[in-house]
C-alpha cells in the first residue's frame, strides 16, 4: 500500500469533486500491481496492454461514485520515465481516475492536453511528501 495522508487526500478528492459540481459518494480506490490490473484491463475492457489507472464510473447526477483500480507498478515506472517522484505520479494519477467520473475525457491530442491542465490545476492543491 502506498503512504498516503488519508484525511488530505480525502478532503482534496472533494474540493475537486466540488470545483465541477460534483459531490463524493461511494468512492472506492484499488492499488494493484501489473498483473492484476492487465487482468482487469483484459476481462472488462478487452484491452490487452498494461495501463497506470482504470475507472469505472457509477456516477449519478452529480454525485461522483466509482472503482479506481491504480497499478503502482505502472505509477513507478511511468514517474522514473518523466522524472517524478512516486508520489507526485501517484497524486496525479488518483485525481486522474476522479476527473474522469466527473465527465472530464482523454481520447483526443486535444483533450489529453485539456485532462492534463485540469490535473496540474487539481495538484497545486495539495502538498505531497516527496
Amino acid at each position: 500500500m502506498p503512504v498516503l495522508n488519508i484525511p488530505q487526500v480525502e478532503r482534496w478528492i472533494r474540493a475537486v469533486a466540488a470545483q465541477y459540481g460534483f459531490s463524493v459518494g461511494d468512492l472506492n480506490y484499488i492499488f494493484c500491481d501489473d498483473a492484476k490490473i492487465l487482468e482487469v484491463n483484459r476481462e472488462f475492457l478487452q484491452h490487452d496492454y498494461y495501463t497506470d489507472v482504470i475507472t469505472f464510473d457509477y456516477t449519478t447526477r452529480t454525485r461522483v461514485n466509482g472503482d479506481i483500480f491504480i497499478s503502482l507498478d505502472t505509477i513507478r515506472t511511468n514517474a522514473e520515465e518523466v522524472g517524478a517522484s512516486f508520489n507526485h505520479e501517484l497524486h496525479r494519477v488518483i485525481i486522474h481516475g476522479l476527473l474522469h467520473l466527473t465527465g472530464q475525457a482523454d481520447k483526443t491530442p486535444e483533450t489529453k492536453v485539456q485532462m492534463t491542465a485540469k490535473e496540474d490545476a487539481a495538484l497545486k492543491k495539495i502538498t505531497i511528501n516527496e
